[in-house]
Parts: C-alpha cells; sequence; structure tokens
C-alpha cells in the first residue's frame, strides 16, 4: 500500500519528503493523511490510502482517452509532439499548422509509434511526431485530422533563452529598487504616484541609472485600502489606481480638492492608506460623473476603447468589485459568503446584478482607464529618454485567495490550501503567505493562458521582470488552510520555463527569478540555461552560507545584486540588529534564537569589515575610527564602502536601496506579520523626490556607483 501511494504521489507531482532552508537543513517527512489531503486538494479523489494503486492505474490510463494534449511546450531546434491516434486511423493522418495570422503551414514532418495499447476493443498507436520545418519563436495550433476528424492543439515553439539586452555584454549596469508607495513628494497626496515614478525616471536619467525596480503594481482591495500588501493582490492582470496621480486626470480642476487635507494625511508618520485611498476614489467618481456625460467627447471615446479591449479580464474585475462592496460589509468570509448564486461570475444573477450596478461597475473600469494611462506615459518616457532597461517589475508568486482571479476561475488553484514557505536562514519558522497557488493539472488543461496573461501584463512597460520565488515554476510549497505545516508540489518545470522564455522574448523583457530561500540543487544552472538571470543580495554572497564574503570579483555575473531586500532590514538596521530586537518584541523569537542570532550578527559584522577592508574600499575621507563589532557604533564611512563593494561587484546589474543610503532603521515589511504588530508597507522615505538630486548622500552614493560600474 506504501508503495502504491509513493508511486501515486511521484506520478503527481507531491513530494513526501524534502528539506528546509535552514543552516541545518532538516529533513521533514510528511505524514499519510496530509498526502492524503493534497491528493484531493489536486482534484484526484481519493478516499482511502487503500486506493493508492486503484487512483494510479487511472491516471495511468487517462493520456490514452484523448487524441492531444492541450499544449505542446517545444524548442525551436527539437519541435516533437505525441498523439493517441486508433491503430486502423493510422494511416490517414494529415498535419498542418496555424500560425498567429491564420496562415496554414503544412509541415514536414516524420512520425514513429513508440507504445501500443489496447482499450475497450481498439487498439491505439501512441505516436511521436517530430516537425522538421523551421518555425520562428510564437504560438502555433497544431491541427491533426485521423479518420476524419480534425483535433487541435496550441503548440508553443520556444526559444532556446529568455531575452538578453545586447548591452549587458559590453557594460555593468546600475539602478535603484524602490517602493513606489513610499516616494515622498512636494506634490503627491501621501503615497508615491506615478508622476512620481515618471521624475524618478527623470533623475535616474540624469544621473546614470539604467534600472527602476519597482514593487508590484497590482490592484488590491477597494473596500479596505488598509490591506496594503503589494505581494497579495486582488488581480495581478491589472493596476491599483491608489497610485493614479489625480491631478493628472482629464477634467481635474483646484476647487475639487482642500489642500489642507492633503496636508494633515502628509503629516502623519506612517501612510494612512484609507484616507489616501478615498480621498483620491471621492475626486476620480466626480471626474468619472462629468466624463459620462459628454459621450462624443474624444476622451469617452477613448475611455470606450479601453473597456473593449480589457475583454472579459476587465469585466470581471469591475463587476468583482462592485460586487464586493456591496457584501463586504454584510457578510463574513469575502466572495465565499457571497449568496450562492453570485459565487459563478457566469450566473444568470451576476449578470442580472452588473446590469443594475452598471454605472458603478463602469467607474471601477474607469480607474482602470486612468491607472492604465499614466503607466503607459511612464513607459512611454523611459523609452524615449534611453534607460538601457529601464522599469524592471516584479510579478508576485501568487495572490490573496478573496481575489477576482479565484472567483473568476476557481478551478484553477489548489483547492483550501495557500502557498508558503519552510524554515530559511533568514525566517527560521518558515513563512505561511496563504496565498493562492495554480494547480498545476487545471493549469495545462488550459494550455497555460492564465500564466501567459499573467506574465504579459506584468511586461507591460517593462525592460526586465522579477519573477517572485522563481523557484514556483518547479515547485511550490503548498499548506493547508487547517495546518501549519505542508509540502512540496510539482510543476511542469520544462513548460513554464518555455513559456517565460517565449514570452520574454515576443515581448523584448529579459527575466530575472528571486531564488532567496529553499532552492534546489541544479535550481540556477538549469534556469541560467533559459536565460533566466538571479537575484542576489549581499548577505547571502558568503563562502557556504555562513563564512566569509565573497569579494566583489567573486560574486556571480548573470545576476541583479543589491544589499538586502524589501523583507530585509536596511544597513544601518541590520548593522544594530534591531530587526532581531523587533522581532524578539514581537514574540516572533525566544530568548535564546534572539542570542544566538546576535552572536551570529557579529561574527557577520566581523566577516563583512574584513572584506570591506580587505578590498579597500572604505573613503578615504570619512576613515571608521573602530570596529563597532558589538553593535556600539556605526562605522564612519560604512554606507559608501558598501556601496563601492557591491558597484565593483562583477554582477552585471547592481540595485542600490534609498533606504541605505539615507540610513533608514525600519523595515519595510516584516514577514509573517500583519499591521497589528508592525506597520509594513507603510514607511516613507525621509527624503523628498524634488531633494534628492542635492541630497549630500544620495550625490555621494551616485557618485561612487558611477565610479565604480565603469
Amino acid at each position: 500500500m506504501s508503495e502504491d501511494l509513493d508511486n501515486l504521489l511521484y506520478k503527481l507531482g507531491i513530494a513526501r519528503t524534502f528539506c528546509d532552508a535552514a543552516q541545518n537543513h532538516r529533513e521533514y517527512t510528511v505524514d499519510d493523511e496530509t498526502l492524503r489531503k493534497m491528493v484531493n486538494y489536486l482534484g484526484f479523489p481519493l478516499k482511502n490510502i487503500a486506493d493508492s494503486g486503484k487512483l494510479l492505474k487511472k491516471l495511468e490510463n487517462r493520456r490514452w482517452q484523448y487524441t492531444l494534449e492541450p499544449i505542446y511546450v517545444v524548442r525551436g531546434d527539437n519541435m516533437f509532439f505525441e498523439a493517441v491516434i486508433k491503430a486502423k486511423e493510422s494511416n490517414s493522418v494529415k498535419l498542418a499548422i496555424k500560425d498567429v495570422d491564420g496562415k496554414i503551414i503544412e509541415p514536414q514532418y516524420c512520425s514513429e509509434v513508440c507504445e501500443t495499447r489496447k482499450l475497450g476493443g481498439s487498439v491505439y498507436h501512441k505516436t511521436v511526431f517530430k516537425i522538421l520545418t523551421e518555425l520562428s519563436p510564437q504560438y502555433y495550433t497544431i491541427i491533426l485530422t485521423a479518420g476524419g476528424n480534425n483535433f487541435e492543439a496550441v503548440l508553443a515553439v520556444t526559444p532556446d533563452k529568455c531575452h538578453e539586452p545586447t548591452v549587458l555584454e559590453q557594460k555593468r549596469l546600475w539602478g535603484f529598487a524602490i517602493q513606489l508607495y513610499a516616494l515622498n513628494s512636494k506634490r503627491n497626496w501621501g503615497v508615491g504616484d506615478f508622476t512620481d515614478l515618471l521624475n524618478f525616471a527623470k533623475l535616474c536619467k540624469n544621473c546614470g541609472a539604467e534600472v527602476i525596480g519597482v514593487n508590484p503594481l497590482n490592484v488590491l482591495f477597494h473596500d479596505f485600502p488598509e490591506n496594503a500588501s503589494p505581494y497579495s493582490s486582488i488581480s495581478r492582470l491589472f493596476l491599483n489606481p491608489l497610485y493614479i496621480d489625480v491631478e493628472a486626470v482629464d477634467g481635474f480642476k483646484e476647487d475639487l480638492l482642500n489642500r489642507a487635507d492633503i496636508a494633515k494625511i502628509k503629516s502623519q508618520e506612517n501612510i494612512d492608506y484609507t484616507k489616501v485611498y478615498n480621498l483620491k476614489i471621492a475626486i476620480l467618481e466626480k471626474l468619472y460623473k462629468e466624463l459620462i456625460k459628454n459621450k462624443e467627447s474624444a476622451e469617452y471615446k477613448k475611455f470606450r476603447r479601453f473597456c473593449i479591449s480589457g475583454g472579459e479580464d476587465l469585466d470581471n474585475l469591475a463587476v468583482f468589485q462592485t460586487i464586493y462592496s456591496e457584501y463586504c460589509h454584510k457578510v463574513f468570509g469575502g466572495w465565499h459568503g457571497w449568496p450562492e448564486e453570485l459565487k459563478n461570475p457566469h450566473s444568470a444573477a451576476v449578470a442580472e446584478f452588473k446590469q443594475e450596478h452598471a454605472e458603478k461597475v463602469e467607474f471601477f473600469k474607469y480607474l482602470q482607464y486612468e491607472a492604465a494611462k499614466q503607466f503607459a506615459e511612464v513607459g512611454k518616457f523611459i523609452r524615449k529618454c534611453g534607460l538601457k532597461i529601464g522599469l524592471y517589475r516584479d510579478l508576485p508568486v501568487g495572490l490573496c485567495k478573496d481575489s477576482v482571479e479565484l472567483w473568476s476561475n476557481n478551478d484553477l488553484f489548489i483547492k483550501r490550501c495557500g502557498a508558503g514557505a519552510p524554515p530559511d536562514v533568514f525566517f527560521p519558522k518558515g513563512q505561511k503567505w496563504c496565498l493562492g497557488a495554480f494547480n498545476p493539472y487545471r493549469l495545462k488543461d488550459m494550455a497555460y493562458k492564465p500564466f501567459i496573461k499573467v506574465l504579459r501584463s506584468a511586461m507591460e512597460n517593462a525592460g526586465a521582470l522579477r519573477i517572485d520565488h522563481v523557484m514556483s515554476l518547479m515547485r511550490l510549497y503548498i499548506i493547508p488552510d487547517d495546518a501549519e505545516d505542508g509540502t512540496y508540489i510539482y510543476y511542469n518545470f520544462e513548460d513554464m520555463l518555455g513559456i517565460v522564455a517565449l514570452e520574454s522574448y515576443l515581448h523584448n523583457c529579459m527575466v530575472v527569478g528571486e531564488s532567496i530561500g529553499n532552492v534546489p540543487d541544479g535550481f540556477i544552472d538549469k534556469i541560467r540555461e533559459r536565460g533566466i538571470y538571479s537575484l542576489s543580495v549581499l548577505w547571502a554572497e558568503r563562502w557556504n552560507g555562513r563564512g566569509d564574503f565573497k569579494l566583489p570579483q567573486d560574486f556571480p555575473e548573470k545576476v541583479f545584486c543589491s544589499v538586502g531586500t524589501h523583507d530585509m532590514a536596511p544597513l544601518k538596521m541590520r548593522w544594530f540588529g534591531y530587526d532581531i530586537e523587533t522581532m524578539y518584541n514581537l514574540k516572533m523569537l525566544s530568548a535564546e534564537e534572539r542570542s544566538e542570532q546576535y552572536h551570529g550578527r557579529e561574527d557577520e559584522r566581523r566577516r563583512l569589515l574584513g572584506a570591506l577592508d580587505y578590498s579597500g574600499v572604505w573613503p578615504e575621507n570619512n576613515r571608521r575610527k573602530g570596529d563597532y563589532i558589538y553593535g556600539e557604533g556605526y562605522p564612519e564611512g560604512m554606507l559608501e564602502a558598501v556601496e563601492k563593494y557591491m558597484a565593483e561587484s562583477r554582477s552585471v546589474v547592481y540595485l542600490a536601496q534609498l533606504e541605505d543610503i539615507f540610513g533608514v532603521e525600519v523595515l519595510q515589511n516584516l514577514p509573517g506579520t500583519d499591521r497589528d504588530k508592525h506597520p509594513n508597507w507603510r514607511r516613507r522615505l525621509p527624503v523628498m523626490l524634488e531633494d534628492l538630486a542635492t541630497d549630500k548622500d544620495f550625490c555621494s552614493t551616485v557618485e561612487i556607483i558611477n565610479n565604480s560600474r565603469r
């Protein structure tokens, strides 16, 4: 029985055992009952463990019950697909391929029967077709004719590698990693917006920065603005209206606004999302009503064209948001608590609701129209001024389970589970993200179209795309909603890599994989082979994980490197260990763990100083006066030394962080906490955007980086 279960788990890609990414690499064995539930959560009914063999046999027979897979993801130099055909029809087979323009190609091909099976009185051949005609990277439709019937499938012909800008072959670039909401400017309303992003791009152009890394910009909860995590959106296909610069919207007039309201909002220590968002929405509602009064205006016609081009996805978003607003204060549990007839987006009840609330539905589309229009202006400016890479966008690994993506197609996601991560060096207790995750089998049934749409949306106006937790292309740690521990679910790694490479090629957008955490052996080599760059941080670039820091010349080349990330303490905060104390005060660490981490941090300081000394990166005019390895002081010249150290690395792109430059001593985000414990995603930068160009620390850092990257 155990052997049957093990074989079933292997067939379905469910891990019985795994190792975490903590320093001791502990191995975990998942109990049978949890594994049985995982089989069911993937959509394969298994009532009893004893039935594992029966289910396995059923799955093995499944492939013989249809002619073509929904999609075949192949490389251009090795195009083949497998078909199941009745033996008596094998001699009548014809093959054609249709390209994206509808042109029919009759390719040269060869075929070979690789397996034969008798089912229900008929003999079937499993036949491999190898296409010999050259096809450029693109999506095609296979049209296979057998026995007078046509069978179709998608053929994704992928390049060997993702798009790689040729400039990276000639020089090392640099830029900034920013949180857009944190940009502080004299003109914004208390949160960074698209105009701030455009102005920041101008600053980058003037100071030599070629990359602007931004947090995910996806739409969040309209009715609960304080749910501010950019990694827990309600749709990865659309933008967050919070980033609209209302004063740049067509029709805005000064008398719509009370400047005292903005001054009050901006005087608060942290971002008050509710006040900022509600103020913007109140004025945008007035501008929308003015727009729809004149349906013959050019602006209204542009809006209508946007609505049509947005199609079903935009419609679903707007309807979902409208229903959500109607019920969010009446029922508990998000859309799962709605009346049954409203849980299906294709129901008659939803259609009726949409008609009855047409104006509000259209308003939500209007928000997306204005956000898309302003974001497009940012992209247009960046292309015009010639930043070598430009926007480096961020694609979250999952999304909020109470989201329009899950409502629109709930069967596409793994049931009653959420994505997370086992323990690692940075997060010793692991992380329960509670994010919706694609079901790998439903995803392939849909020819990966939902994944493709998400990639295309994230690549809009981008020269590079960061895939959050890129290991999810291969496997994802899934935790049942009613448990704290889970196991890994595996995806079709080759298919996922191929789709990423193809979309990267089609959009001239390079891809960077965030690979901090539990990285499988050989994984980095595999993604590099497909042209996916890695992401690295200073704190991870140590020999054997805990030894000396790697010197700049020892850093990996094809990576985007930085000192830390939004989930890690900024440079000065980390030096003093304030993050350790924060976690201890929140009871996230025991007294023993706290002491252990302080000792580890002392060793880290000692080794970092040694690496900086050896590399000779300390500024001549700001020599340090002591080691301060016990955190009793911040070394003089520390910022300059670390920035020079990182900028001199052989990594092709270095991303500086404004929090490091300005000596910020608070975390932007502390994983494992909500806003009741820590003000995540709410910290503004201490220096105004308009003042950056004359700020001493900013200017000296820019000079150091430019000189070091030559």
